[in-house]
């Protein structure tokens, strides 16, 4: 299988794409705007200490000193890996001493950023670090091996204690294992193991020679933090559209990963490099209803706050032998095309797929097994369940970060999010009870609607007589205004 790793840099934003025998399967964009503090680390300075709040401020060289609490130098909260997973770490005696006691005025100290600036409030500091990797977190000041609460398989959980404890010896660094570790080979665990070993010697070397206010640790942008969780032997080719960012990835994957290297190519054509690929129209498609398959079928897919639906349609396929045949074919392409669909979109949470109803019980195990193999190469962790009598699949899938649409889109001013507007018939009718209504309340000699064209030509065409009714009923003229910028569902009574 050919894969590609697409990196499209543009001033204010940075696209990566995941191209497998020509067809995109995953995007991941991050802008400038967005880009936080979190995970950073800094040399700081405290600058004042505030007994009656047990907290320090630090100077870190933001805007703002940031804000460090006497429980956060003693011992850590839970410690969470980057997707968010707490884990059982020993909480020590529970004796929290004084803050005077920890630290004082002026001292230098080596802080990472927990929670950004928000507001008028300053970024929320730790003393206890964590680097994460792509299977593992390194907790440098804390000695403890923690597997992470969502391995839930006993069985799974005592391999990776021992595949770890094998791997660490006598390392004096803690390690969380996480979820995505489950069913990963020692190679990967232990490749993760010397990647953090090597990060933390640079770290080390960062903080003796780093001035109060520097940073000596950033957590890594998107094109580095891909390439640390998806380059592989696998991956053909990563090829990079900015010389800058290039020579980045470059020095990045000489120094953690060099078996490498030679996967890296600068891409200088002057077509843009997502055009080349037909990215830029996969994006455009990924943020669609319906996806159309070959055969003729198409998905439907739903995003909602509570789960994310998949419907399968036969549309035009009407197949060449039988129902029961042309059923199976369509649902067994659907499958494979809904697996690519949820890491496009990256949807994440609780999935249900509607496939067509089959009656054949091996059919039904295959278009299972088609969907369980089009999600193995998917990174994100997912679990299928059996397919229900009414022939519905449900499934999780890890949510990692906003979809591909929540990122990119917001909700329609016109319909506020609902996907629909009330027609331009519903809207004539409001119109003439709001006249009835303000006619009751208010004096006036006539009256002055105000709606958009598509209302008023309505209006003025297929309503005229209700219209001519309405003037005779209320005592009044009424006249329609076409206003270019309304919105079908906006409209103004005007008394004059």
């Amino acid at each position: 299988m050919s894969e590609e790793i697409l990196i499209n840099v543009t001033p204010r934003e940075t696209r990566v794409g995941v191209v497998e025998n020509g067809m995109l399967q995953e995007v991941h964009v991050e802008r400038a705007s967005r880009r936080g503090y979190v995970g950073n680390v800094y040399k700081g300075r405290v600058q004042r200490v505030m007994p009656g709040m047990q907290a320090v401020f630090v100077d870190i060289g933001l805007e703002r000193a940031a804000f460090l609490h006497a429980s956060d130098i003693v011992r850590p909260p839970l410690p969470v890996a980057a997707e968010g997973e707490a884990v059982a770490v020993p909480a020590g005696n529970g004796h929290t001493p004084s803050i005077s006691e920890l630290v004082h005025e002026g001292q230098e100290i080596v802080v990472q950023v927990v929670k950004d600036p928000i507001g008028t409030k300053g970024a929320r500091l730790s003393t206890h670090l964590s680097i994460p990797s792509r299977y593992l977190v390194l907790l440098p000041h804390a000695r403890t091996l923690g597997i992470s609460a969502r391995i839930e398989d006993e069985a799974e959980r005592q391999r990776l204690k021992e595949v770890m404890t094998s791997l660490i010896g006598e390392n004096p660094l803690g390690y969380i294992v996480r979820t995505n570790a489950e069913e990963q080979t020692a190679e990967s665990l232990a490749f993760d193991v010397t990647y953090l070993g090597k990060v933390w010697r640079v770290v080390q070397e960062n903080i003796a020679k780093a001035k109060v206010g520097e940073r000596v640790y950033e957590e890594l942008s998107l094109p580095l933090r891909s390439l640390r969780d998806m380059l592989n032997d696998d991956i053909e080719k990563v090829r990079v559209d900015s010389r800058e960012t290039y020579e980045k990835v470059v020095k990045f994957v000489h120094k953690f990963m060099p078996s490498l290297d030679d996967r890296v190519e600068h891409y200088s054509g002057e077509r843009p490099i997502f055009d080349l690929y037909g990215v830029e129209d996969e994006i455009q498609r990924a943020l669609r209803k319906e996806v159309p398959l070959k055969s003729g079928g198409y998905l439907i897919v739903d995003q909602t706050e509570a789960m994310t639906t998949i419907d399968v349609n036969t549309g035009g396929y009407l197949g060449t032998r039988n129902l029961e045949e042309t059923v199976y074919r369509t649902n067994l392409e659907a499958a494979q095309a809904a697996a690519r669909q949820l890491r496009l979109r990256n949807l994440g949470g609780i999935i249900i797929i509607d496939f067509i109803d089959m009656t054949d019980e091996e059919h039904k195990r295959q278009v299972l097994r088609m969907l369980e193999k089009g999600l193995l190469r998917d990174h994100a962790k997912t679990t299928v369940y059996p397919m229900s009598a009414l022939g519905l699949v449900e499934m999780t899938r890890k949510r990692t970060t906003e979809s591909l649409e929540r990122q990119l889109c917001e909700p329609c001013p016109a319909c506020g999010g609902r996907g629909t507007v009330k027609t331009a018939e519903t809207v004539t009718y409001e119109i003439f009870r709001e006249i009835t209504r303000a006619v009751r309340q208010f004096n006036a000699e006539k009256l002055l609607v105000m709606a958009s064209p598509k209302v008023v030509g309505r209006i003025l065409e297929e309503e005229s007589v209700a219209v001519a009714e309405l003037e005779e009923f209320i005592s009044k003229s009424i006249r329609f205004q076409a206003e270019e910028h309304y919105s079908q569902e906006q409209f103004d009574v005007v008394l004059l």
